[in-house]
């Protein structure tokens, strides 16, 4: 339904934009929607993983440990909720707008995105690490120098493979920009 939807709103128009067609227009959109669900299922996990753990290990005094913990969860919750809020915005917006409007619509969007990707990530990112940091003289501390080494490097390990990740997105939405802008 929402395909035939589409297909006569954008087919009756005639309009200097550059003429996707429908189909062109809900198959990029799935699969840039199919990569934010992705980054919202690992970011929740995380926040999952580091919650339960909080749950029963933490909290019993407030210290540097708890604050790092608080500041890791806190700053990839703000990345879900801004994801969720981006992707849901977006898709209510797809159905009921004609193609001229959808074209303008789509690059306020991704203008929206690279304030989120160029402000709000780094941010974000930065407490995350922060947090981290403030971690690990307790990891040091109770782990074995071995497993305290392990957290370390498959911290920094993985925080690399998610920059790149977010960067990779960055550049196919500047790259969605660009092409909305011929």
């Amino acid at each position: 339904m929402e395909n035939d939807n589409l297909n006569k709103l954008w087919e009756n128009q005639t309009n200097d934009i550059p003429n996707f067609s429908p189909k062109d227009i809900i198959t990029k959109a799935k699969k840039q929607r199919n990569g934010q669900y992705i980054s919202i299922t690992v970011m929740s996990i995380t926040v999952v993983v580091l919650i339960i753990y909080a749950l029963f290990y933490a909290f019993n005094q407030w210290n540097t440990f708890n604050l790092g913990l608080v500041l890791m969860i806190s700053s990839l919750l703000l990345r879900i909720i801004l994801e969720f809020y981006s992707l849901y915005r977006k898709e209510k917006q797809l159905i009921s707008m004609t193609q001229k409007s959808y074209h303008t619509y789509l690059k306020k969007y991704y203008k929206t995105r690279q304030i989120i990707n160029f402000i709000i990530t780094p941010v974000c990112i930065t407490v995350y690490i922060f947090g981290f940091y403030l971690l690990l003289p307790y990891f040091k501390e109770y782990f074995s120098k071995a497993f305290y080494n392990y957290i370390l490097i498959s911290g920094v390990i993985s925080l690399i493979v998610v920059i790149a990740i977010i960067i990779k997105s960055i550049i196919k939405e500047k790259y969605y920009l660009k092409q909305l802008h011929k």
